[in-house]
């Protein structure tokens, strides 16, 4: 999946950077599998603003994503290649010979026409989904569970993919894409193959507008307020922050700043992303 820029007709075309749509087979969803998706704004249950800055952007429908791959011993074909706009991958549309229909999230240099299956006796190609066990030392793998039969839940990004390292016991070592290394329990299913839309990461915007488009708002920098609105803000002219480490607008440690707070699985990480 190539890039390609615009030529500089107006300012924001010309720092434009896209993906094209070359991969792209099919244009219209398959209405089956659309759900209505309503805006949150960022607000939680309570009406509250959990995310900031989030609010606008186009209108989406949610495509319902097969991520347990449960289908197993069921040969499928990919009928399509599609865009999702709530995701940075590609999605593949597949054809099951019971006659059902699935989305999946579409491996890198899946083709229309490819066999897709899953189960323990699956071939070990791109798109197809096995146990742990069952898949080799050293194989790039995708979509992951962390709990046998809740479905896909890490490795799921454009272009993102984790290694089979070992195999220990009930655990399978897996490197993850932040460079952890983790344990997963053996009978938790994973895709084989790298995620597709690889040259994702180089894509660039251009002009605020389309960042508008994807729901998000502006961000006003904290060294340009009051000090009553933000720990940066107040000085005369251009500031530094003034103090040990950035702070969020209610004074909590950011940037580098560790929040993992889930102390009953840290047992699962064999080494962590973070070098000491």
């Amino acid at each position: 999946m190539p890039l390609k820029s615009s030529k500089p007709t107006t300012p924001g075309r010309r720092g434009a950077v896209f993906m094209t749509s070359d991969d792209i087979t099919r244009r219209e969803p398959k209405s089956s599998l659309l759900l209505p998706l309503k805006k949150r704004a960022g607000r939680a249950r309570n009406g509250k603003i959990s995310v900031r800055h989030r609010g606008g952007g186009h209108k989406r429908r949610l495509r319902i994503i097969d991520f347990k791959r449960n289908k197993a011993g069921v040969p499928g074909e990919v009928d399509s290649i599609e865009y999702d706009p709530n995701r940075s991958a590609r999605i593949a549309l597949i054809k099951y010979r019971d006659g059902d229909w699935r989305y999946i999230i579409a491996p890198n240099g899946i083709k229309v026409g490819d066999p897709v299956e899953a189960g323990e006796n699956a071939e070990i190609r791109p798109g197809n989904a096995l146990p742990l066990r069952s898949i080799p030392t050293g194989t790039q793998v995708h979509n992951v569970e962390m709990k046998v039969g809740k479905g896909g839940q890490i490795v799921r990004s454009a272009g993102s993919s984790a290694q089979v390292l070992a195999k220990e016991e009930r655990y399978t070592l897996l490197r993850l894409p932040s460079g952890e290394v983790r344990q997963v329990l053996s009978e938790c299913m994973a895709t084989v193959g790298q995620v597709s839309a690889v040259d994702h990461k180089n894509v660039k915007l251009g002009k605020a507008g389309r960042k508008r488009h994807m729901g998000w708002r502006p961000t006003v920098r904290g060294v340009a307020m009051a000090p009553s609105d933000h720990p940066h803000g107040g000085g005369e002219g251009r500031s530094p922050i003034g103090m040990p480490g950035p702070k969020t607008p209610w004074g909590k440690p950011a940037l580098g700043y560790r929040t993992r707070r889930n102390k009953s699985t840290d047992r699962m990480i064999s080494s962590r992303r973070h070098k000491r």
